[in-house]
């Protein structure tokens, strides 16, 4: 086989039939080596099969324009278009598809892996070296792999960029007769720049803490949390039990549990769950909104920011009976707007606005802070 012409497999008979059918991967590596390696990893792994093996972006995205694939392994280093930027073109050409950024530049928490789930990866995973991919390697990958393909397909709300209305909903005044105690933020894909934006345009007067529940995994937190802190004066912290809350500071949900803010007299400090929710995020925005609702009530803004699915459309819904206003991100500026789209659609939302003009929407706060 060689690299200038890539493996393309044609589906046996019977493969559309749902007992039998397997996950279907597509691999983009300019290397031969390792893409005949991992075609013999994921051959051999029950419920996997290579329906294509390509050199290039481009292979890629020619042959997304006339077949589906359920999991696309894509390496970042290559000729031509690089890893990162094919990536938004694959998921936009791809409409199911999950992605599993597969690179040596991926190490576990580290700048690279964070901007590939920023764009809109699944997943990441480090390639070892070339006498490495044995044993756990093959082990975790496969299993990354069936997890990522047996995921359901993106729901209604979950529209990508080419496919959304764009609806924008005009600005509700906002009555601040209550001083702001707390934002919440809830995010998912490409919730990251939305966050920086927001960050970046929020009034250093506006003294609040914030609450993060963006969905990454455990292990990039602490990174994440490095990350922000560049963005701002505020001390930015990965969220632990036990932890006050303070003004001037930005608490993260860790990767393995829900964020949540309890009441001790007039104390308030973290509080963490481990319970499963409805959804199946971990961590997930509902519970958090639950807490503040109870906590804060019409003291707290939420706002819900891009990202796939409905996580924080319940929580918010409670918040905002219990008094609290509630923002959702715009669908032009939204990587996926799924859950912006399910508060906005839901009639949640006081404004459906791009992050920045969120940001300044919460300046309207200051007035009731000074109010005797």
């Amino acid at each position: 086989m060689a690299a200038s012409q890539p493996l393309i497999r044609q589906p046996a008979a019977g493969d559309d039939m749902p007992s039998v059918r397997s996950v279907r991967v597509m691999l983009v590596d300019d290397s031969l080596v390792v893409r005949s390696i991992l075609e013999r990893i994921i051959d051999q792994s029950p419920g996997l099969s290579i329906c294509a093996s390509v050199a290039s972006a481009g292979d890629a995205l020619a042959y997304l324009a006339r077949e589906p694939v359920d999991v696309v392994v894509l390496d970042i280093e290559m000729p031509g278009m690089n890893g990162m930027t094919a990536l938004p073109l694959i998921l936009e050409r791809a409409a199911n598809a999950r992605v599993l950024i597969l690179s040596s530049n991926c190490v576990e928490g580290g700048p690279a892996a964070i901007e590939a789930l920023a764009l809109g990866a699944s997943d990441t995973l480090a390639k070892p070296g070339r006498g490495s991919f044995s044993g756990r390697f093959s082990e975790v990958l496969t299993d990354r792999i069936r997890s990522l393909g047996e995921q359901p397909s993106l729901p209604p709300v979950a529209l990508r960029v080419a496919e959304r209305p764009a609806p924008r909903v005009p600005p509700a005044a906002i009555a601040p007769d209550q001083p702001l105690e707390c934002i919440a933020v809830a995010a998912s894909t490409g919730g990251i720049p939305a966050f920086a934006s927001f960050l970046a345009h929020l009034d250093p007067r506006i003294a609040a803490p914030i609450l993060l529940t963006q969905h990454l995994p455990d292990a990039f937190m602490e990174f994440y949390a490095k990350q922000i802190a560049t963005m701002t004066s505020r001390r930015v912290l990965v969220a632990a039990a036990g932890m006050p809350v303070e003004k001037n500071h930005i608490y993260i949900a860790p990767g393995d549990a829900h964020l949540l803010v309890v009441a001790t007299g007039r104390r308030r400090e973290i509080a963490l769950d481990h319970r499963p929710v409805a959804n199946g995020c971990c961590p997930s925005a509902d519970p958090m909104f639950d807490s503040l609702a109870e906590v804060y009530g019409a003291r707290c803004a939420a706002v819900v920011l891009s990202g796939m699915g409905r996580d924080g459309a319940d929580g918010a819904a409670r918040l905002k009976a219990a008094g609290g206003t509630v923002f959702a991100q715009a669908p032009e500026s939204c990587v996926i707007w799924g859950m912006p789209g399910a508060v906005a659609k839901a009639g949640i939302a006081a404004a459906t606005l791009n992050p920045d003009a969120i940001a300044l929407m919460l300046g309207s706060f200051l007035k009731g802070r000074n109010r005797p």
